[in-house]
């Protein structure tokens, strides 16, 4: 059985941390190239390619993403131990990948970024913006956060809470078409849609609304750009509380309609759990989510 110098399984997995040659040679205290020369000679030990070099950007091979899988565990442990038997939590570093939907990006998570840069000023922080699910197998990000429970085998999920969404429209929309009473005297036409209207139109038929997804006048794969347009009195669409609170100028609508719950889940790999960025970003998401 080949041994292999734990000393470039830590290159390669700080490397991959850090997503820089430059920043995981600081974080070793070593030079560049002596850096590059450990990451080289792994490969060649093992007889497999683990990044692949765009100019100066590096991006792990599906079999460098599944020895990361392997050894971050020890890794990461290991950093975790210095850290907590030094107490530094400050001198946490690496980057860190958030993803969420573009609502949360926008409205709620700006200000829980700013909590975890104070609490840990060499982190940096990627938010990953979109409405699809990233892969966390595939380590497209750290941490997700997501409103259904996951059940993909390795992902460990910490539930929150639920938030809610009701439906919105402006004053100035109000003005001029009136307040409908119930779902269903709202015509169709004055929806704003997002994403699948054919899925949205069949939802919100459950809720009591009398619409096809022939009906939507406006739609947009963007919730950010929904909302901007039910602010400008183009329409009425549903929204988290969160964001809505954060505009007064807008009138809730169907008082009678009980609030749609939405889970709030924090998911990662089970393979980053002991990384000391992600269980610190976990954390403090966890607490600051809660307080909402």
């Amino acid at each position: 059985m080949k041994q292999i110098d734990w000393n470039l399984l830590r290159a390669f997995h700080m490397t991959a941390s850090t997503g820089s040659l430059s920043a995981a040679a600081r974080k070793l205290d070593l030079t560049q190239p002596t850096l590059s020369r450990q990451v080289a000679s792994l490969e060649a030990s093992l007889g497999v390619t683990l990044f692949e070099r765009l100019g100066k950007r590096l991006s792990l091979t599906q079999t460098g993403r599944e020895l990361l899988e392997h050894i971050g565990t020890m890794g990461e442990a290991a950093e975790a131990v210095v850290l907590s038997a030094s107490g530094r939590v400050q001198d946490v570093s690496g980057q860190l990948c958030i993803s969420a939907t573009d609502t949360f990006s926008t409205y709620v998570l700006p200000e829980i970024v700013e909590k975890i840069r104070a609490e840990a000023p060499h982190i940096t922080i990627k938010l990953d913006v979109a409405n699809t699910h990233s892969n966390l197998h595939q380590m497209e990000a750290d941490i997700a956060i997501r409103h259904v429970r996951p059940e993909q085998k390795d992902l460990v999920g910490e539930y929150v809470r639920d938030t809610e969404a009701c439906f919105y429209a402006s004053d100035r929309w109000v003005a001029e078409h009136g307040l409908p009473g119930t779902p269903s005297e709202l015509d169709g036409k004055h929806l704003v849609g997002f994403d699948d209207t054919l899925r949205l139109a069949s939802y919100l038929s459950e809720l009591g609304f009398q619409v096809d997804a022939s009906d939507f006048r406006l739609i947009s794969d963007s919730a950010v750009v929904a909302w901007e347009m039910v602010k400008r009195g183009m329409g009425v669409a549903a929204m988290l509380r969160e964001v809505a609170q954060t505009t007064p100028e807008l009138v809730r609508l169907f008082p009678g309609l009980k609030p749609v719950p939405v889970p709030i889940w924090l998911v990662t790999h089970q393979a980053m759990q002991n990384s000391p960025r992600v269980r610190l970003a976990l954390k403090i998401l966890a607490r600051e989510l809660s307080r909402k």
